[in-house]
Parts: C-alpha cells; sequence; structure tokens
C-alpha cells in the first residue's frame, strides 16, 4: 500500500520532516517514546501536529471523509436522538466533542429547528485552533440566525444535561502497543536511528499497562501484538462526572472486545489516513497523516457501568440510522436526481460492506429510563459481554 502512495509536496514534506526531527531529539534526550506518547506528538503537537496546522483534514481536499461529510441526513438522524433526549427533559444543551469542520452541528441545529426545539446552547470543545476557526466560519455562514447558541468551550462543563457527542473521537485517543514474547507482555516504543524512526521492543513502561493488558482475561498467544488504551478511563470517567441527566452518544469504528483482540488480528489495529488512503505505517509522515486506533467497546461499556451510567444500546451505525427514520429522507423527495443521490449516501452510511457494520453506536445515560429512539431495534449489548 506505501508504494502507491502519492509524495507529500515540499512545504508539506517540510513540515513534516521539522516535526520528525523534533521526535527524533526528544528520543536523544529521554529514550524511546511510547507509541502512546509518538501518537500525542504526531497529531496534537502544537504547530506541528496533524491535528494543529491548517493542513486540510477532512473531505475531497483531505485525508479522509467522515460522516457528516458523506451526508446532512447522517446528522439529521443524530438530531433526532437529540430530539426526544431534550424533549423528555424539557429542554437542555447539546455538547460535541471535536467538531471537525463544523458541518455536523450545522445540519443538526437546522433539524432541531426545523423541529422547533433546538438546545439551550450546542457547546463545542475543541482542542484545535484551526479547527475551531474552520467551525466559527462554517457556523456564521450556515446558520447566523442560530449562531448565539454555539459556545466553544476549553474543558468539560460541570452538571450537564442534555446529549454529548462523539463521532470518530475515541479513535484519536493515543494508545499503548503491546506484545507477547515468550509469554511475557512487553511494549513496542518507537526509537531513533540514523535519522529514521523505527519499532523497538522493550520491558513495559508502567505497571498499569501489565495490570490492564492481563485484565483483559484473553490468553494471548507468543508473538501477538496489539494496542491497550490507559487513557480510556479517565476520558469516560470525565464525561460521567460532567453528565447530571441525559445521553452519551459515542459513535466510531471497533469491535466488542472479544473480537477486537480475536487471535486472528495478531497486529492490532492502528490505521493511517493520507489522502484517502490507509495504510499501516504510523512512522512515516508525521504530522500529515492521520493515526487511528479501532476502538474496545466494552472497554467503554465496563468504565461506564464503574462510573454509575447505564449502558443504554450498543448497535450498528446501520440500526441506529433505520431506527433514526434515514429512509424517510429519500422517500420524501419528488426530484429523481436528489433522491438518487440521498439514496447513494444512505447506501456509504448503512450498507454493511461500506461503513454501516464497521461503525458502532454505544448510549450512555444517567437519570434517563426511555427507551432511546436509535436503539428501539437491533440492540446487542449482549455483544459486549458485561
Amino acid at each position: 500500500m506505501l508504494k502507491n502512495l502519492s509524495p507529500p509536496n515540499a512545504i508539506t514534506l517540510s513540515q513534516s520532516n521539522r516535526l520528525k526531527s523534533k521526535i527524533l531529539k526528544k528520543i536523544a534526550q529521554t529514550g524511546p517514546l511510547t507509541f502512546a506518547h509518538y501518537m500525542h506528538l504526531a497529531l496534537y503537537e502544537s504547530n506541528f501536529g496533524y491535528y494543529s496546522t491548517d493542513v486540510p483534514k477532512f473531505g475531497e481536499a483531505g485525508d479522509f471523509i467522515t460522516a457528516p461529510e458523506i451526508s446532512p441526513i447522517f446528522s439529521r438522524c443524530i438530531a433526532r436522538q437529540c430530539y426526544q433526549i431534550l424533549n423528555d427533559l424539557n429542554g437542555g444543551d447539546i455538547l460535541e466533542l471535536g467538531a471537525g469542520t463544523g458541518i455536523m452541528a450545522v445540519d443538526i441545529l437546522k433539524e432541531l429547528q426545523h423541529n422547533q426545539f433546538l438546545p439551550n446552547h450546542y457547546f463545542i470543545l475543541e482542542v484545535s485552533k484551526s479547527l475551531r476557526l474552520h467551525q466559527t466560519k462554517l457556523l456564521q455562514k450556515e446558520v447566523p440566525e442560530l449562531f448565539h447558541h454555539v459556545v466553544w468551550l476549553d474543558q468539560l462543563p460541570t452538571h450537564f444535561t442534555g446529549v454529548i457527542i462523539g463521532n470518530e473521537i475515541i479513535d484519536a485517543i493515543p494508545a499503548h502497543k503491546f506484545r507477547i514474547e515468550n509469554n511475557t507482555i512487553k511494549e513496542i516504543y518507537v526509537d531513533g536511528n540514523k535519522g529514521a524512526l523505527l519499532w523497538k521492543i522493550d520491558n513495559p513502561s508502567s505497571s498499569d499497562l501489565v495490570q490492564q493488558v492481563k485484565s483483559l482475561g484473553i490468553n494471548f498467544p507468543n508473538d501477538y501484538e496489539s494496542e491497550i488504551n490507559l487513557l480510556l478511563k479517565s476520558w469516560i470517567t470525565s464525561l460521567a462526572n460532567t453528565l447530571k441527566k441525559g445521553l452519551i452518544l459515542l459513535i466510531d469504528y471497533g469491535f466488542p472486545q472479544h473480537e477486537y483482540y480475536h487471535q486472528d488480528r495478531n497486529r492490532g489495529t492502528i490505521t493511517c489516513y493520507y489522502r484517502h488512503h490507509s495504510h499501516f505505517n504510523p512512522l512515516i509522515f508525521p504530522g500529515i497523516q492521520d493515526i487511528t486506533i479501532h476502538v474496545n467497546f466494552t472497554a467503554i461499556a465496563k468504565i461506564a457501568a464503574q462510573n454509575h451510567l447505564t449502558v443504554a444500546g450498543f448497535v450498528h451505525q446501520a440500526n441506529f440510522l433505520l431506527n433514526c427514520g434515514i429512509i424517510s429522507f429519500a422517500s420524501s423527495l419528488k426530484n429523481t436526481i436528489e433522491h438518487f443521490q440521498i439514496t447513494q449516501q444512505i447506501k456509504k452510511l448503512i450498507f454493511p460492506s461500506e461503513m454501516g457494520e464497521l461503525f458502532k453506536v454505544i448510549a450512555l445515560t444517567r437519570n434517563y429510563d426511555a427507551i432511546l429512539l436509535g436503539f428501539k431495534t437491533g440492540n446487542q449489548i449482549a455483544r459486549l459481554a458485561l
């Protein structure tokens, strides 16, 4: 796959090489980096990390396309789930974690305006300054009359009531890589040699990593490699501490734990995206390609339960969208061309060979007991093996 990647232009390559030099310097000073540390630098290092620069990321001009960019009906389905919660709670707020281009916020607000039930606030928690600027411009352009509802945050709010949305957020949380050698847990680090980044296997960087791998309860064979997300517990816990009443809706690609750590998935799930090509080498092009790790949904559910959240639903993205009435958006169109376009978008979102089954949706609730619209059929909580 790497031979199919087109080379970066001189400007972006120079930018990547500057970050690579910083990473190599840090390795020379402190020793090999955990993969979590490397991933954090590659994605979030100030002025150089992938999400800290102005390099296009989303859509045709970027490296990948997310569901909200594929079609507005994805976000309109999310809005229908939000409407149920906000209506039942007699009001509340929406909080979007990492809003990308801002297009999901635009389409959710439009749909809720159509339903005459807007949130008190549409909060956006965004760490990227460049993306925050992009979101501001888009929202001002597309929904100027609703812009006063939108508030950008630097940290999670307290005593939140409403809906918290995270679409393709967890896959960007840095995780550690581990390997089994001689029936012993080892860690895979990023090292440097003669200006090149390379892998190094050594003893684990922490007892926490060893404990969490052992707690999976899986008898891994030798030479098995995968990832463990040590930051997930604090991340879910912080959301649990934020939510007073309502719903946390998380959408991402991944698996229940027994599928994530299947014996045939013995090289992990790290995937990189560069100019709409996926590959599996995160050590090339630091800062100018996306690095992602699939999500262990069982881990999310267990941490949520430990924090007294209710795991209210777990479905394929296709089931969620169908439950929220995605087909109705096409059936209501009389224009043949528009109907065809929407139908093609729906296929991309729900077909098993596209996004329909790889992407999952998990619902975590607090002080809300009604059956959720998006989970009324096809609920597969049992697959999480809690």
